[in-house]
């Protein structure tokens, strides 16, 4: 039996427990919070996020030490948000994750540190690339939940591990496939988040499907251009891992950044949108750590210096979606 740490007790680490776990692995669950693995253990399903999953607790073991769980597992699986992924990890030593795997769920940045997830992973426990993978893809949680097909993609610079988790994921409804483009794909990832950002902001300002149609056909130029500046390697951006996930995210009802952005372009301030949401969007942190990383590039990248004004300068967004609107093609 395959033994793997789920990190994080919100909705995306729910539905990869419900994977795994159904797939008969042994899972060491860390969840902050002592009620919810308490409520876990009496009632079998998480209270706060996709509560009408029911687990065998015979492969699921919820816990609040996140030394004890990472300690049990051979493989790792960080789902918590970008920018608490310090503060849940700073009471693992450095030699924590030493012969395990780590495998990034975050579609995020380490925020002020403008770093991704697995290069934070590398320079604090000294984890090498060839045991870092990263989950990507169109699958939203809350059809996991349904048992709606999903699809998922590895990245990995080592595609054996990466094939090896691809069968640990495997079901009726999930398929999984490897994919030799780490760096690119969780780059992608975090893009997508600000593109679904823009998206959401223009569907509040009332633009139509016609323009968000163009909005995200010139965001995969931008990504395309971004990605060829910081990682240089030719990629099939049309592919599930980049293309499909831009598009989930873009138009599902179920986009935290899509949501987020409407609430913007609605009037709402960062902070009142924050509050009613009560759920983490990436985008948010991602569209100024990909602002200051592309200081140095100089790429040009009209959505997110869009959305970064809009978010972190309190420009208008009617204002900076009519200048937007005559830079896209």
């Amino acid at each position: 039996m395959e033994k793997v740490a789920v990190v994080g007790g919100g909705s995306w680490a729910t539905a990869l427990v419900k994977i795994l776990s159904e797939n008969k692995s042994e899972i060491h669950w860390w969840m902050r919070n002592k009620e919810d693995v308490q409520h876990l253990n009496e009632y079998r399903h998480n209270p706060r996020y996709l509560s009408q999953v029911s687990f065998d607790l015979a492969y699921v073991k919820p816990h609040t030490a996140i030394a004890e769980v990472v300690a049990a597992a051979d493989w790792v699986i960080l789902a918590v948000p970008a920018a608490f992924v310090q503060q849940a990890l700073e009471a693992l030593p450095t030699n924590a994750f030493d012969g395990k795997v780590v495998i990034s769920a975050i579609k995020g940045m380490i925020p002020d540190q403008n770093v991704l997830i697995t290069d934070y992973i590398a320079q604090r426990f000294r984890v090498p690339d060839s045991h870092q993978l990263v989950i990507a893809g169109p699958c939203h949680a809350e059809e996991v939940a349904q048992e709606k097909q999903s699809y998922l993609t590895i990245g990995s610079h080592d595609l054996d591990k990466a094939e090896h988790f691809c069968q640990l994921l495997r079901n009726r409804y999930v398929k999984a496939n490897p994919l030799d483009d780490l760096d690119g794909i969780e780059y992608c990832a975090v893009m997508k988040n600000i593109i679904a950002l823009a998206c959401g902001i223009a569907r509040g300002l009332n633009f139509g499907d016609n323009f968000q149609a163009v909005l995200v056909s010139n965001a995969m130029f931008e990504i395309e251009r971004f990605l060829d500046a910081i990682m240089p390697l030719h990629r099939e951006l049309s592919g599930s891992a980049y293309l499909g996930d831009l598009l989930v995210t873009a138009y599902s009802q179920f986009s935290r950044n899509r949501t987020f952005g409407n609430m913007i372009g609605h009037g709402y301030t960062v902070k009142s949108a924050q509050i009613e949401m009560n759920m983490v969007a990436e985008g948010y942190y991602a569209v100024q750590s990909i602002y200051e990383l592309n200081k140095k590039l100089k790429v040009e990248m009209p959505i997110t210096n869009a959305v970064y004004l809009i978010l972190y300068e309190r420009i208008s967004p009617a204002v900076e979606f009519e200048i937007l609107k005559e830079k896209l093609r």
